[in-house]
């Protein structure tokens, strides 16, 4: 199935590196054209040329804050400026902070739902047209299993990912005569660069960024007529506590 997206055009947030950069470089490995987005246009447009270099598509990078509107915009006019539309939307891009209910700042719980949920109405918002114009698309927001549990000093993660579960099964109902189809995937713990942490290889345990581009490139492999359209990740062995 190497080249079984060819012709077929992605967007992919938060993809600098990371999840975002793993289900990139599968998708691009796929024969898709793909255009990648993060907030540092400086590292996107790095990590674009390091994927172009290797893929079968062609990968391009924007510089894209998630948290507004007509930055999401410029986004999608480029895509479908420079690869002629969009069929395949990744929302990836995502922030944490973590703190008891009365010690969140105003502006970080902001941060945390505009980027993670607010922003991910944007990029549907824009998308979604230019899908229904070629009958068929597919959405899938990278979501996680903070999305159906909540943890001390959670809320406001908590707040954006049970929010995402809940718009993207109620978006699924409003597209779906028009050949759209959407998924959210619920990772557990996986060994990334979220919330400032770096990998260091030793959390071998965690499920890895591949893992997740597995899953995505398996989605767009379904038949049609099939929609998983709730899938939750977790590794299979954590250690014992």
């Amino acid at each position: 199935m190497q080249n079984h997206l060819g012709g077929k055009t992605a967007v992919v947030t938060g993809a600098s590196k990371g999840i975002g950069y793993a289900i990139a470089r599968t998708l691009a490995g796929a024969g898709a054209n793909v255009m990648i987005c993060a907030r540092n246009e400086e590292e996107v447009r790095a990590a674009a040329e390091a994927l172009d270099g290797e893929s079968t598509g062609s990968v391009a990078g924007i510089g894209c804050d998630m948290r507004s509107y007509e930055s999401v915009q410029r986004l999608v006019t480029e895509t479908v400026g420079r690869f002629g539309g969009v069929d395949i939307l990744i929302n990836n891009a995502g922030v944490g902070t973590f703190a008891p209910i009365d010690e969140i700042t105003v502006e970080s719980w902001a941060q945390v739902l505009e980027t993670n949920l607010s922003g991910v109405f944007y990029a549907c918002r824009e998308a979604i047209p230019h899908m229904k114009v070629r009958g068929a698309g597919w959405i899938i927001n990278i979501g996680s299993l903070a999305g159906k549990n909540p943890m001390a000093g959670g809320a406001a993660y908590n707040a954006s990912k049970f929010g995402l579960l809940g718009f993207s099964e109620a978006m699924m109902l409003d597209v779906r005569d028009h050949g759209i189809r959407v998924s959210c995937i619920m990772p557990g713990s996986v060994e990334t660069y979220f919330n400032g942490h770096a990998p260091t290889g030793e959390n071998a345990w965690k499920l890895q960024p591949e893992d997740i581009a597995e899953m995505v490139l398996d989605l767009l492999s379904f038949h049609s007529r099939a929609l998983p359209s709730r899938v939750e990740m977790r590794p299979s062995r954590p250690p014992k506590k």
